[in-house]
């Protein structure tokens, strides 16, 4: 009796009840809401996206109309010939400009933030707080607050139109600097550090025999977003680079457009450029970011869980 009596009792602690239909009814609902609701937004977001995609494939009396529509690769093909007679080909001479400039400042970022973020992370020194906080001060400020005082030094010096200020102020990284003190303090195991010291290396013999070869995700995140933000950066260049030979493609865009007979329709250039040829040269601008992402994806979804967990 006392045995029965036990099983019972312990059948009925261990069995969960089944779910009521009236549960599983509300559960159901509820997720097909929510899936609807990501549905609805991410129609609305790829909406432009495709508009954008689809637009220089298309015509610019059959953009006037409106919605979606797959238009002929002829129709990219004199897109692309319009953009190349636009001012003798100076779209090319405008990526190259924002490659050189772009890579160079993200090299530099690198160079820069990495042993910096190290230093801050590992060593200890007078004033290395104060550093840290002025290193978050800068992340946080905006960059237009900056471009006039840059403005007046560069002229000081005489190298208005020059990519070397552009480049040496894309190295200076705030943002890139605190990614790698994150890195380091989070990821890097203080015993490697001190095992390093013990075997008689000096801090920079530590640094690039112990902490650069574990520090890849640190600097393709440093890389990535130091050539995304300089790829991205219109304001600065506008004011630094007077000359259009020597633009970036993000203020090529904005001659583009100012050109465009959309915008101009008596300004009585020889090439036509209207919302097909528009989009084009800005997929075409989009295309290295989207590939540097492509190529950096594996280090970055590594380097996003980067501070979570202390090991």
């Amino acid at each position: 009796m006392n045995s029965e009596t036990t099983l019972e009792t312990v059948t009925a602690s261990t069995v969960k009840p089944m779910p009521t239909t009236k549960g599983m009814r509300h559960a159901t609902a509820g997720t097909v809401v929510r899936v609807a609701v990501m549905v609805l937004i991410g129609i609305m977001l790829m909406y432009p996206l495709a508009g954008l995609l689809l637009a220089p494939t298309r015509t610019e009396s059959s953009m006037m109309h409106g919605g979606l529509a797959i238009g002929t690769w002829a129709n990219v093909q004199y897109a692309w010939r319009q953009i190349m007679g636009f001012d003798s080909g100076i779209f090319v001479v405008w990526m190259k400009n924002t490659v050189v400039m772009v890579v160079g400042g993200a090299i530099l970022a690198i160079i820069l933030s990495v042993p910096s973020g190290y230093a801050m992370a590992r060593l200890q020194f007078r004033g290395r707080s104060w550093l840290i906080f002025a290193t978050l001060l800068f992340m946080v400020m905006p960059n237009t607050v900056l471009v006039i005082p840059l403005f007046l030094e560069v002229a000081t010096v005489h190298m208005l139109d020059s990519f070397w200020p552009i480049i040496v102020i894309y190295g200076f990284y705030p943002f890139g600097v605190y990614l790698a003190f994150i890195h380091f303090k989070t990821a890097l195991p203080m015993e490697l550090v001190e095992a390093g010291r013990m075997d008689g290396l000096s801090e920079i013999g530590i640094f690039f025999r112990v902490a650069v070869p574990l520090a890849r995700q640190a600097v393709a995140l440093v890389g990535f977003f130091g050539f995304v933000a300089g790829w991205t950066n219109f304001f600065l260049p506008y004011v630094l680079l007077p000359q259009t030979q020597s633009s970036p493609v993000a203020v090529g865009l904005l001659q583009m457009i100012s050109s465009s007979q959309l915008v101009n329709p008596e300004l009585g250039l020889n090439v036509q450029l209207y919302m097909p040829e528009l989009a084009l040269a800005a997929i075409v601008a989009m295309i290295p970011v989207m590939v540097i992402f492509i190529a950096a994806q594996r280090y970055l979804q590594r380097g996003a869980m980067m501070g979570a967990v202390k090991g």
